[in-house]
């Protein structure tokens, strides 16, 4: 049934080999494999600069300033490079290793580099506070701490630091491994015609299948989708995290999701960062219609139906010649009568779709923040971070992620799966 969507060409690539693809869109361009590998060499290096200088403040604040003795100084010296290794390890193993061995080296690796923005989080506002604590000794003139107090009060601050940060960072752990709830929305949409009052979408988004996530999640992720017998499921975006030869396995789930009007997809940045030339077909051959830049009416025979339409990751600018967003090709052909949801998968696109004249657009890719407070971080990129927002006639949806990226942890915001059903909208 989802197949029936598909046009004559794009039925065309799902039937044929992978190595006669050639004709269709997702060919690999050589082009492409550069510009991977320059945003790969670009985001590696500016990374490990990052992480030394976040490493040096802990060996600074942690180390040298408690003057641990020998040779515990030596063995937290030894942990604090190793653990600033993990993370680019980590980052690099799903797209390098074999798929078990990419997981091994993915855990570590992404656990503590969510214990460290929650460690740096935490040394940033204790600096703070000792910042205060010494400008109000000076202006009040109290004599100085001798130099045996100030040494205890370091010391038990980095203890007391060390542990919040820890238990914190199992808590958000606990929070990250659990189910995604299930979100029910009624949304109401200009132009839907009321027989189709009723409709519903299951929206997911930001799975990040690979590493740490696996065919099991899918599974689960699956079965709880068509437990709710959506009319329309959607993804809108990064789907898979890693390189097609080492996730393909443990999407091969998403072929049992089902729908009454089909499942589509558009594209993340992690799809991109991905190789999404060789993801391109393979969603395909799961059942799932990727928009790129275009639409598609649905339920036609009802009320003239309502049009389902999608835009590429603003990453596609730079690694694609023809890359990236483009609402005007999407909704090209457009009957303004019809009712219009956009799939974007950054929210971002809310201000094109508002001018446009969109109903509803659907987004992921902020993960409500995942790890607060690094949420005011995202919402320096991003205008909405989760939830319903409206921009003048134009209403936004932005799910927080049904997966997690890199560290395994949630800390005020959930997974979510939402359920949508939509309703007419009489002005």
């Amino acid at each position: 049934m989802r197949r029936s969507n598909l046009t004559r060409e794009e039925q065309a690539c799902v039937n044929r080999p992978r190595h006669l693809l050639s004709g269709c869109r997702s060919e690999t361009p050589l082009s492409e494999d550069w510009a991977l590998l320059y945003r790969f060499i670009t985001f590696f290096l500016s990374a490990l600069a990052i992480l030394a200088g976040i490493h040096s403040y802990f060996w600074v604040r942690l180390v040298r300033e408690t003057q641990l003795p020998l040779p515990y100084r030596t063995w937290a010296t030894v942990a604090c490079v190793a653990l600033a290794c993990s993370v680019p390890v980590s980052l690099m193993a799903p797209r390098l290793m074999p798929r078990p061995w990419a997981a091994l080296a993915a855990w570590p690796g992404y656990i503590w580099l969510g214990l460290m923005l929650l460690l740096l989080a935490a040394l940033l506002a204790t600096d703070a506070l000792r910042i205060l604590f010494m400008l109000g000794r000076a202006v009040s003139a109290r004599p100085q701490l001798d130099a045996a107090t100030k040494l205890m009060l370091v010391r038990w601050l980095a203890a007391g630091v060390v542990a919040a940060s820890v238990a914190i960072g199992v808590y958000s752990i606990f929070q990250g491994l659990r189910e995604p709830v299930v979100k029910e929305l009624r949304i109401a949409v200009p132009g839907l015609p009321p027989a189709l009052a009723g409709t519903t979408i299951v929206q997911l988004t930001d799975l990040h299948i690979g590493a740490t996530k696996s065919r099991d999640f899918a599974k689960n992720v699956v079965r709880r989708t068509n437990a709710l017998a959506p009319d329309v499921i959607v993804l809108t975006g990064d789907v898979v995290e890693g390189r097609f030869g080492s996730v393909r396995e443990d999407t091969l789930p998403l072929a049992g999701l089902r729908a009454r009007l089909g499942v589509f997809m558009v594209t993340g940045n992690h799809e991109y960062y991905s190789g999404l030339a060789e993801w391109l077909p393979e969603f395909q051959r799961l059942g799932i219609r990727v928009l790129r830049n275009a639409h598609v009416v649905l339920d036609a025979e009802t009320g003239g139906g309502w049009e389902l339409a999608g835009i590429e990751d603003w990453s596609g600018r730079s690694i694609e010649p023809d890359g990236g967003p483009d609402l005007v090709r999407a909704l090209a052909g457009h009957d303004p009568a019809r009712a219009v949801i956009l799939l974007s998968h950054q929210p971002r696109a809310i201000f094109s779709a508002a001018k446009a004249g969109v109903g509803l657009v659907l987004s992921g890719h902020t993960h409500g923040g995942q790890i607060w407070p690094f949420t005011y971080m995202v919402r320096l990129q991003q205008p909405f971070l989760e939830g319903l927002h409206r921009v003048g006639q134009t209403q936004l949806y932005v799910n927080p992620g049904t997966g997690y990226w890199g560290p395994p942890m949630r800390l005020g915001t959930r997974a979510e799966i939402t359920r949508i059903t939509l309703v007419s909208d009489p002005s």
